[in-house]
């Protein structure tokens, strides 16, 4: 069975395949079209970064509603789920600021592109 966390820890696994693919110029990753293109991927990935942070808390404010937060060392769960809810609305401003960043990588790299005269692979 697929969980929220599950599906979450995949997406953080892709990055990384991502990372471990763009270290290198090679084939499919070597002209500016490829990074316009993976820019373009990445901007549609964090533009719903802000809605799923908030939603990453759903099952919390549930169990908070119902009287059945605890916390470890015995804390209070109304000061606990306080500062996760004061984090996450930190973290979702964050995500919609560098979403809005990574949209202007974007448009920066969309004029760019790859000069072929003299280049044999590309001669007719």
């Amino acid at each position: 069975m697929t969980t929220p966390g599950r599906t979450a820890s995949q997406a953080g696994d892709l990055i990384r395949q991502f990372n471990h693919d763009t270290i290198a110029i090679g084939d499919g990753w070597q002209y500016p079209p490829n990074a316009y293109d993976a820019i373009g991927s990445l901007a549609y990935a964090v533009r719903m970064l802000p809605q799923a942070l908030e939603q990453t808390t759903r099952p919390v404010q549930s169990t908070h509603e119902h009287g059945r937060v605890t916390v470890d060392g015995g804390r209070n769960p109304e000061q606990a789920v306080t500062e996760l809810r004061a984090a996450t609305a930190e973290a979702v401003a964050l995500a919609q600021a560098l979403s809005t960043a990574v949209d202007r990588m974007h448009s920066a790299a969309s004029p760019l592109g790859l000069d072929t005269r003299g280049l044999p692979e590309f001669e007719d």
